[in-house]
Parts: C-alpha cells; structure tokens; sequence
C-alpha cells in the first residue's frame, strides 16, 4: 500500500507500504482514510442499506485516519521492539461508528499490537484481551476471528513480502453494536477484499 492509491485497484499490501502509508499521514490525524477502505462498498457487499462512509457519527473534529509506527515508533513501543506500521480509520453505518485497524510488523503476530484496542472495544479485561489475539494470531491467513462479544474481528492479512499483517474491524463500543456475529464477519471480509 502506498500512498498512490487510484480506484482501478490497490497495490499488494507490502510491511514497505503500509509503513510509507503511515509516514504520510499527519501527525494530528488526517480528513481522510489514507488505504482504499470504501465502507459503502463494504455496507452494501454485506446487504446493509444504512447510509455509510468515513469519519464518526459523532459531528466533532476527530480525525478519520491516526498512526503509529514507522518513522514515529519510539523505542519502547511495540511498533519499535516489531517495526511495523498502523494505520487506524473511522467509518460509520447508519448511527454505528465502524474502527478500522491495519497493521504489519516484521515478524509474527502483528495482531499483539492491537491488544488494547481489543480490551476497549470488545470490553474485556487484559488477559481476555491477550486471549483473543493470541487465537487471531494463531489463526490462518484469511480466518476471521471473532470476540466472545461479537462486535470485534479481526483477520490475519496476506502481505506481499516479509512480514505479517492483521486487520482489526470493530463495530460499536464497549462490547455491544447492532451488527450481529455474521454482519460482522462479513464486514470484515468484505474489507479484507479491499486491499488484497
């Protein structure tokens, strides 16, 4: 993924790419999502007809795309100890806020750095956290995971090279969202479809 994105197709998701990607993003956040998520596509591809696009529901200044990672990992931080990338985009369906994760690491189990994003959104306690994405990481590439609360996938990512990837869907807050299991799943499939 680099930041030439165009319609006709996304480039092959590279550790390279999604940390340039990343880098080109500003610090305090940006308007847009910088990878080619269409949530609208997405919505549709899954049979949901509520309006759908990028950015929250919630009218404030919250930017639609934040990082970590690459140039900006300092030392301590996962994205430094596994160099990697994260690039993190908001959407909404209907009055639903829809957290988009993308992240590649150098080595195995990219998913490990979203274990607080996991606790959050799932609204689980940190060793339930831990739980889910050591059985994320340990899943097949293209194997959707899903929380024990049902509003939170995630699906390890094919990447063009080295490295391992993971993509991280979570819907609503707090461990509840008006999407079921399989709205989710599907969801998050149909996002992977995106940048594969």
């Amino acid at each position: 993924m680099t930041g030439c994105q165009s319609d006709s197709g996304a480039a092959p998701l590279s550790l390279n790419g999604l940390t340039e990607t990343a880098d080109g993003v500003p610090e305090d956040g940006a308007k847009t999502c910088p990878l080619p998520y269409d949530m609208t596509e997405a919505a549709k591809a899954v049979g949901l007809d509520a309006e759908a696009g990028p950015g929250s529901v919630q009218e404030d200044d919250t930017p639609v795309a934040t990082t970590a990672g690459g140039k900006r990992a300092k030392a301590g931080d996962g994205l430094a100890a596994n160099p990697g990338a994260l690039v993190s985009c908001t959407f909404h369906i209907g009055q639903e806020d829809i957290n988009v994760h993308t992240v590649a690491t150098r080595e195995r189990h990219a998913i490990y750095q979203l274990t607080p994003v996991v606790s959050s959104l799932a609204a689980v306690s940190a060793s339930d956290a831990v739980s889910y994405v050591e059985k994320a990481g340990a899943a097949e590439v293209g194997e959707v995971v899903i929380t024990d609360s049902g509003n939170v996938a995630a699906v390890r990512l094919k990447l063009d090279g080295d490295g391992d990837a993971a993509l991280l869907v979570g819907a609503g807050q707090e461990g509840t969202a008006s999407l079921d299991r399989k709205q989710i799943s599907d969801l998050t499939e149909a996002l992977v479809e995106q940048v594969q």
